[in-house]
């Protein structure tokens, strides 16, 4: 009997020991939850859009916290909607233990705030909008996480977010070391629609010698005008526009692999692994490159 006594107080210490890890692993959430949501950026900071999908700031450098930084598992969050059904902070540290091992499902049920599914023929793919992930599938293998898809142009998408994001989890993979990432869509006041994405990350076990930007990327679409307060848009078909579109596409530069004839965005990871002999910049159309014998890298889509 007392032996059986024995084991039922050391069963009810094992139970109370899991509630303990359980309530330690909720409120470690809950903290890192609260770091990701007291980040906010004010857009009077940011300069206007021009030409670029992105622009630095910060030198670079991530908002991170030493406390942050100060960790080693993998971990992701994200913040839920507000009163207007708009997503917040995306934040984890990366590793590989998180990404995907199956292809991406379907995201088609989600309606962001602000959403409309328009096209227009001068656009990419012809959709305006995506359902972009503010951590991208490639990292953490969210497929329909409304809390992780905001409704951004096929250019912020494409252009601004994917590079970084490939670039990420090439390191990633490539290293098996974790990456601190943080994405945080910046809205005008009450508008449904973000302005744009601010993007951190920093490669942990390395200090950021792997990885390591914190840029802001536009959410705009060159020759359309975006209503950001509904979402609504039309074609813009002022002069001025015109000629900034014309200019915009006239002066993207790419980076070119004259061995393998693909060419690619300066910020793909696949330029670093390329050979100086085999590596040529080159700035002009999109079209002018393909007429030249070279195909567009799979990885950052250019």
């Amino acid at each position: 009997m007392k032996r059986l006594k024995k084991v039922i107080f050391r069963s009810k210490g094992l139970f109370s020991l899991f509630l303990v890890l359980l309530l330690s692993l909720s409120v470690c959430s809950e903290t890192f939850a609260a770091k990701a949501a007291s980040t906010s950026f004010d857009l009077t900071g940011i300069p206007t859009y021009s030409k670029d999908p992105y622009v630095v700031l910060n030198n670079n450098t991530p908002y991170f916290t030493e406390s942050e930084l100060n960790v080693s598992t993998s971990f992701e969050t994200y913040s839920a909607l507000d009163k207007l059904g708009r997503c917040g902070v995306a934040y984890a540290n990366v590793g590989k233990d998180l990404m995907p091992t199956e292809k991406r499902g379907a995201i088609g049920k989600i309606k962001p705030s602000g959403w409309h599914t328009v096209k227009y023929d001068f656009v990419d793919g012809k959709y305006l909008y995506n359902r972009c992930h503010l951590i991208g599938y490639q990292l953490t293998g969210e497929n329909d996480n409304e809390r992780n898809l905001i409704t951004g142009t096929r250019y912020l998408n494409v252009q601004g977010m994917l590079p970084f994001e490939n670039m990420t989890a090439d390191y990633i993979k490539e290293t098996g070391n974790h990456v601190l990432y943080r994405v945080t869509p910046v809205y005008d006041g009450d508008n449904l629609v973000a302005s744009g994405v601010v993007m951190e990350a920093m490669s942990v076990e390395d200090n950021g010698e792997g990885i390591l930007f914190c840029i802001f990327v536009y959410n705009v679409q060159s020759g359309v005008s975006i209503d950001y307060a509904t979402g609504e848009s039309k074609a813009d078909t002022s002069s001025d526009s015109s000629s900034t579109t014309k200019n915009s596409s006239s002066s993207t530069t790419y980076v070119l692999n004259t061995n393998n004839h693909k060419f690619h965005y300066p910020t793909c990871g696949s330029v670093k692994q390329m050979k100086k002999k085999n590596r040529k910049k080159y700035t002009g159309k999109r079209a002018d490159v393909i007429k030249m014998g070279y195909e567009p890298c799979k990885k950052c889509n250019p």
